[in-house]
């Protein structure tokens, strides 16, 4: 008697459409093409919004000038031109790969994201390791506990961490940590010290943990991985949230299919089960929402920088958006929405070589 055992979607050849290289390669050029209009439109509405608050010059100087000086301020700074005129410059400048200069403080863009863009990666590295050593685990135990009590918290927690406001979760876990309890440090990336050494050596990333690692400083390790703690898991938990639903829900799916079921049928335990048989096709849709979640990364991380003095660029964006700085704010939102978009096409590759289905 031959023994009829039902396949998972990983083994069964007819579950996996069968494509060419070209499938492939048209799938992911027209990803990669997408980069471009999505980014040209952020940018093109930033742009036109910003311009709607007025310029930066009049709402800082209109009065410590006379109007004279202050036309020709406007002049220097082009202000005074036709509103489409500026736009075609603006995008004439960015094609060519020229930023320009903050108005407010005449520093130049290049430097200003070289200066405060390590921070900011290491700030979203950091939140994203939060929220998967939080979310995974604790969605894989809900899904095991599924409609019980530690299912019910778990699920309540994740709507919780997702729907608070990241600087409100910010400034408790400081009043609690820093302020009570006196465990952790209030803010700034590192303590002076700290800083003033590792800005201080040759070779320098900018990223302070790497700097630390290079340095051999176990003190400076300590000091910068204790800064890092309290903004990361603020911003690590607005995700976290979202990956803990994610993986419950798909593992849920995935403990009901047929293949699934055939390997309990033959004694297969429900740790393994879950271990080897579910939890990794379960992954592969979460792969694609990480994607996403970089943008509310990035958004997160302007408030989170905020409120934990991280001088990163979410930081600076916060601080030109107050004082209404065109060319900075610009700039800035071009960078991040480069950032989010190249990250979703890098996500789009992965999950086309994980799962092929995804190219159709």
């Amino acid at each position: 008697m031959t023994a009829l055992v039902e396949l998972g979607p990983e083994q069964d050849p007819a579950a996996t459409p069968k494509t060419g290289g070209g499938g492939l390669g048209r799938y992911l050029l027209v990803r990669f093409l997408l980069i471009f209009p999505t980014v040209f439109f952020l940018v093109t509405v930033v742009f036109f919004l910003m311009r709607l608050t007025g310029d930066p010059i009049s709402s800082a100087l209109a009065d410590r000038l006379t109007p004279q000086q202050l036309q020709e301020r406007l002049h220097q700074a082009g202000y005074d031109r036709p509103l489409l005129v500026q736009y075609g410059d603006f995008l004439r400048d960015t094609v060519t790969g020229d930023l320009g200069r903050t108005a407010t403080d005449n520093r130049s863009i290049t430097e200003l994201l070289g200066t405060y863009g390590a921070a900011t990666i290491e700030l979203t590295a950091y939140a994203l390791l939060v929220a998967l050593l939080v979310g995974i685990p604790l969605g894989r135990l809900a899904a095991r506990h599924r409609d019980r009590i530690p299912d019910a918290l778990l699920r309540f927690g994740g709507i919780l961490a997702y729907a608070m406001p990241v600087f409100f979760v910010g400034l408790i876990l400081k009043l609690i940590f820093a302020v009570w309890l006196g465990w952790l440090p209030v803010a700034g990336r590192a303590g002076t010290s700290t800083q003033l050494f590792l800005q201080n050596r040759t070779s320098v990333t900018g990223i302070y943990l790497i700097d630390a690692l290079r340095s051999g400083d176990g003190g400076a390790v300590l000091d910068v991985l204790s800064h890092a703690v309290l903004p990361s898991v603020a911003l690590g938990l607005l995700v976290g949230g979202v990956v803990l639903r994610l993986v419950r829900t798909n593992l849920i799916g995935t403990l009901s299919a047929g293949y699934v079921d055939a390997a309990r049928s033959r004694g297969v335990g429900e740790t393994r089960l879950a271990n080897r048989h579910a939890t990794r096709p379960a992954l592969i849709p979460i792969i694609t929402v990480l994607g996403l979640q970089v943008a509310g990364l990035l958004g997160g991380a302007v408030l989170t920088e905020t409120t934990f003095e991280w001088r990163g660029l979410g930081y600076q964006l916060a601080h030109y958006l107050t004082v209404r700085d065109f060319v900075a704010v610009q700039a800035l939102v071009m960078v991040f929405a480069v950032v989010v978009a190249v990250t979703n096409f890098i996500v789009d590759v992965v999950a086309a070589f994980i799962d092929p289905r995804v190219r159709y």
